[in-house]
């Protein structure tokens, strides 16, 4: 061996010792994550802190991709095609209890909608004012709407006899209400209402029932992983969430900032629109009273409890709901990292 040969030897040697170029400590853990829905305001939680580098610099490869609905994510997680999701908490625990054998039931492991921003909403000129004027009355949603899979709870909690629903796809929904078509529609606050008001409606004629104002205290959104990541790798579980949570802090310290992620992936969106919206899923469900009290990324013991009955009932699952199978605290990052909400 010659000098340079030599020299070259002891120089890959030192980056060995230093771990500076072996292929193996530059390699990334890859995760695909699906989000519930398309790319708008909401979506910056995500795409934000992919588009800081935040995830890249805990070691992790992550792709994000729109979804079409919760349901959708989290059977997709429990396919294996993605690592990794967000979805209403509601539709994993639905199967959860409707595919006990399964191999692959996704887990929770952190908490973002602290409550449901499932409303019902209608228009002034309907009469309707308070939940039991629901009764007898026509309502529209897509059948998966997370709103209406759980509206026996919120019919139960409020009194509301039997009402009529009309099913259509998502984009008709808004479309219907102001054409008289029905009298109500159940949807997320944050999407339903900037929809009726790009069709015509003016804020003050539309009137809402937010779910957690009427008794119903159901968690909304968690993000969720397959047990196969959990399991093989859970540090690239923890960092994925303590990374969230930083890009998380400033997604809620500077709405408008952070949309330019969103922008980024879909050129065609309001961004103006769509600050507003992430800005009403702030104050609503994600900094809510309840989450403050609470703590972001957390649970009630007992609050998840009655929501695991109230879903084993309201969807009539075929087995009961477990609380212990569909979330984990265990790879939650330090209190610390989560202290991220405005007081």
């Amino acid at each position: 061996m010659n000098k340079r040969q030599l020299l070259q030897s002891f120089l890959a040697a030192s980056a060995l010792s230093f771990g500076l170029t072996p292929a193996f400590a530059q390699t990334s853990t890859p995760i695909k994550f699906q989000l519930d829905w398309r790319f708008e305001g909401p979506a910056a939680l995500f795409l934000h802190p992919a588009a800081k580098g935040y995830f890249k610099a805990a070691g992790l490869d992550v792709t994000i991709d729109a979804g079409n609905g919760s349901g959708g994510t989290v059977t997709r997680v429990a396919s294996g095609a993605y690592d990794m999701g967000f979805a209403d908490l509601a539709a994993l625990m639905e199967f959860h209890a409707n595919n006990p054998d399964s191999p692959n039931k996704p887990v929770a492991v952190m908490m973002v909608y602290n409550n449901t921003p499932a409303s019902v909403m209608t228009l002034k000129k309907s009469g309707i004012t308070k939940p039991a004027d629901l009764t007898g009355k026509k309502l529209g949603a897509p059948v998966f709407d997370a709103g209406r899979r759980a509206f026996p709870i919120f019919a139960k909690a409020n009194n509301i006899g039997t009402v009529n629903w009309t099913a259509m796809d998502p984009t008709l929904r808004e479309t219907m209400l102001m054409r008289g078509d029905i009298d109500a529609i159940t949807g997320f606050t944050f999407t339903s209402l900037l929809n009726l008001e790009a069709r015509g409606a003016k804020t003050a004629d539309v009137v809402i029932l937010p779910y957690p104002d009427y008794g119903v205290k159901l968690y909304g959104n968690v993000i969720i992983a397959s047990p196969k990541l959990i399991k093989e790798h859970p540090e690239a579980v923890k960092k994925f969430l303590s990374a969230f949570a930083k890009g998380a802090k400033e997604v809620i310290a500077n709405p408008a900032v952070a949309i330019e992620s969103v922008k980024a992936r879909d050129g065609i969106i309001d961004s103006k629109l769509e600050t507003r919206r992430l800005q009403l899923a702030i104050d609503t469900v994600i900094n809510s009273a309840d989450a403050r009290a609470e703590g972001f990324g957390a649970v009630n013991a007992g609050r998840m409890s009655l929501m695991a009955s109230q879903v084993s009932d309201a969807f009539n699952t075929k087995t009961r709901v477990s609380p212990d199978a569909v979330w984990t605290a265990a790879l939650l990052p330090p209190a610390a990292e989560l202290n991220i909400l405005k007081k």
